[in-house]
């Protein structure tokens, strides 16, 4: 009987992995691929939808534009993984696993806040921009210039900014009445990064009139106000309010007999993407990879990237009966849109090494971050794919 293979989860991780996995699994092995869509999405460029609905055709990818033939693709929600009978279960089936990959990504932290769950719009799929797309349009074609609509975004990092920045270019090619404030409950934007990085990003997000708020955690919500701090801080009355504040393991994952973290239910897992079971592997946002002592890979596109290659050589490597190999991290630099403009920092370029200007924007940054794009969708898809949506990256 031929060793079954199964990777879930069609982001970064997963369809890296399989990519991977596809060239270094010996024939006799099955590989069958789980995902709850039946595409990749490029999931660090989906904020581009907020404002033009058509850039999904880029960034979606079909799934069948990715993997081989050979692989066996199944549309399906996991609801549990059984690791004493090697089982992974969907809504409506079971399938048999000798090694499993995880990588599911993460669900939104909502940290208990009251009513953030509930009215607030998240970013994760194709289907969450739609919903913010719709609801600003909506909110503009309701609001008028004596009283306009007012959109909030609550938390200021990557993903945070990034959607800012759409929401403001859209109701400018719209002249649209929409006021956007971007809310961030540590002491600056981009929290933990380099301190010019921050001010150029706040430099841009109140270039394109963003009214950026810091210092104050949203602490409850309700149909019309988002409150910060205490009971006398201020209150945000919101049209559309979008919650990119913090990430958490799936609810799936917290049934799973696996070592994960209390809090936020990511799995554990060594520098060789081994979990607490050895025939379970686990990488991307539905993990905490070691990385040293203390030390864990950051939840970023770029690492997942990263990680796949070695993940999905590490399964084969089991299969195979081989020992497996440990990854590090290597932070190749940091570029974020905002709106039509980008900021770079820390840019590492193949062969000439770091970029000899700390921070930058301009067009070399929006050329940079349009090449990242590029190159992911070229790599993962191909050239062809990479060229179409060179013009809406």
């Amino acid at each position: 009987m031929s060793t079954q293979v199964v990777v879930v989860g069609s982001g970064y991780a997963g369809a890296g992995a399989v990519k991977r996995l596809e060239e270094e699994l010996d024939p006799g092995t099955d590989l069958t691929w789980i995902s709850d869509h039946d595409y990749h999405l490029v999931l660090h460029e989906v904020h581009r939808c907020i404002r033009d609905p058509s850039v999904e055709s880029k960034v979606a990818i079909p799934i069948d534009d990715v993997k081989s033939p050979s692989t066996e693709f199944v549309t399906g929600h996991v609801t549990d993984v059984d690791v004493d009978e090697r089982v992974v279960e969907l809504e409506d089936d079971t399938i048999d696993y000798d090694y499993l990959l995880l990588a599911i990504g993460s669900g939104t932290a909502f940290f208990g806040i009251e009513g953030l769950e509930e009215y607030a719009h998240e970013l994760k799929s194709l289907d969450d921009a739609r919903s913010i797309h719709a609801d600003v349009k909506q909110a503009a074609e309701d609001a008028s210039r004596d009283d306009p609509a007012q959109i909030v975004v609550g938390g200021a990092g990557l993903s945070g900014i990034q959607t800012a920045g759409e929401i403001a270019e859209y109701r400018d090619e719209h002249r649209a009445p929409i006021e956007v404030t971007l809310v961030e409950g540590l002491e600056e934007v981009f929290p933990g990064n380099d301190p010019e990085l921050q001010g150029a990003l706040r430099k841009r997000l109140e270039g394109l009139d963003i009214e950026i708020l810091t210092g104050d955690f949203i602490s409850k919500v309700d149909e019309e106000a988002a409150y910060l701090g205490d009971e006398d801080g201020e209150t945000l009355p919101y049209d559309t309010l979008i919650w990119t504040g913090g990430i958490t393991g799936h609810e799936e994952v917290t049934e799973m007999n696996l070592d994960q973290d209390d809090r936020s239910h990511r799995v554990f897992a060594d520098a060789d993407f081994q979990t607490s079971d050895e025939r379970v592997f686990a990488l991307g946002d539905t993990a905490l990879v070691e990385q040293g002592p203390d030390s864990v890979a950051p939840p970023t596109a770029q690492a997942a990237w990263q990680a796949a290659d070695v993940a999905g050589e590490n399964v084969a490597r089991a299969v195979a009966g081989k020992p497996l190999k440990t990854w590090r991290h290597d932070d190749k630099g940091t570029v974020v849109s905002v709106g039509d403009d980008a900021v770079a920092h820390g840019v590492k370029l193949p062969v000439l090494g770091t970029f000899p200007v700390n921070v930058f924007g301009g067009p070399a940054a929006r050329n940079l971050k349009k090449a990242i794009a590029a190159r992911w969708i070229a790599d993962i898809a191909s050239p062809r794919h990479a060229l179409d949506a060179w013009e809406s990256m």
